[in-house]
């Protein structure tokens, strides 16, 4: 077994999205190749409903998955073949986009004015860029959660991790997909397949990810003390790994909850506009130009 070393540590981005939406990027509309098959992660987390109620009109996409993960308040969603919801506490929505779909999110917050979620963004491959859009909605109580003799708690989304399986299934990455709490103080090793890309996004407490056993130098805000031990990383930072088949993390003082991302890397050319991801510009051209002339929606 091999501890994945770190590439780098990147602070989460303030930004603005949909029609004024406040919020966070880890990543993304940078280098895709370190991250692929994964495009983009927001974090949005706001406490004043002013920051997050105008929310995400009618927008287009094509090419890609988006993943939505809701810990508190809710997001009100629709689209253009005529599907409706809420996502709650909990819940998660893995869409396809596929060929081409039109929708909305529209964010509203919980008894306190507080929302807070997550999107992902994951390509697809070109033999799937144009497939029927599909929705898997999965309310919370269905996502299964395991708990270690140690306290470490995992909710498994996606893939498979100690045993369970998470109920989102067919997505084209094969990825995995995991809500990590490890208590104060722990040290745990988890295993990520050697031939994936993996990240972990902390948005609670702080700790290290880091063998420290063995430091190393890593590119970007990582620094350690003299001894060479690594500082803690915190809330709203994003771990990219390099390769190995397992990671190691030190929960600080106050513990530490992330996700836990991995996926296939799909390796082929990105050509990529706003909410539209293919694999050239002449396909990207066609698909702005279906959007104008109306025939952008392949599936009814």
């Amino acid at each position: 077994m091999s501890i994945r070393p770190i590439k780098s540590i990147l602070q989460s981005q303030p930004t603005i999205e949909g029609a004024g939406v406040k919020l966070r990027r880890a990543f993304g509309f940078g280098n895709t190749e370190e991250f692929d098959p994964f495009l983009l992660l927001d974090d949005f987390r706001n406490d004043d409903p002013r920051d997050y109620r105008a929310g995400f009109p009618w927008h287009p996409h094509r090419g890609i998955e988006t993943i939505t993960y809701v810990l508190s308040g809710a997001v009100q969603h629709g689209d253009s073949l005529g599907n409706r919801g809420t996502l709650g506490t909990g819940d998660v929505q893995w869409m396809t986009a596929g060929s081409g779909i039109l929708h909305q999110e529209m964010p509203q917050g919980d008894a306190r004015g507080r929302m807070h979620g997550f999107q992902l963004w994951a390509n697809l491959p070109a033999s799937l860029k144009m497939t029927d859009p599909r929705y898997q909605d999965i309310v919370g109580r269905d996502i299964p959660e395991v708990v270690d003799d140690d306290g470490t708690r995992v909710r498994v989304i996606c893939g498979s991790f100690w045993g369970k399986t998470g109920p989102v299934e067919g997505v084209a990455a094969d990825p995995r997909y995991l809500d990590v709490w490890v208590p104060p103080r722990v040290r745990r090793t988890l295993p990520v397949e050697s031939s994936r890309h993996a990240f972990a996004y902390v948005f609670e407490g702080s700790g290290s990810f880091r063998d420290a056993s063995a430091p190393r130098a890593v590119r970007t805000e990582w620094v350690g003390d003299a001894s060479g031990t690594p500082e803690l990383t915190g809330n709203r930072s994003l771990v990219l790994f390099d390769t190995g088949d397992e990671i190691t993390v030190q929960a600080g003082d106050d513990g530490i909850r992330f996700l836990l991302v991995s996926g296939r890397p799909i390796a082929e050319p990105v050509a990529w506009r706003g909410p539209i991801v293919m694999n050239t510009e002449a396909e990207l051209r066609r698909a702005y130009a279906e959007l104008q002339d109306g025939s952008f929606i392949k599936h009814r």
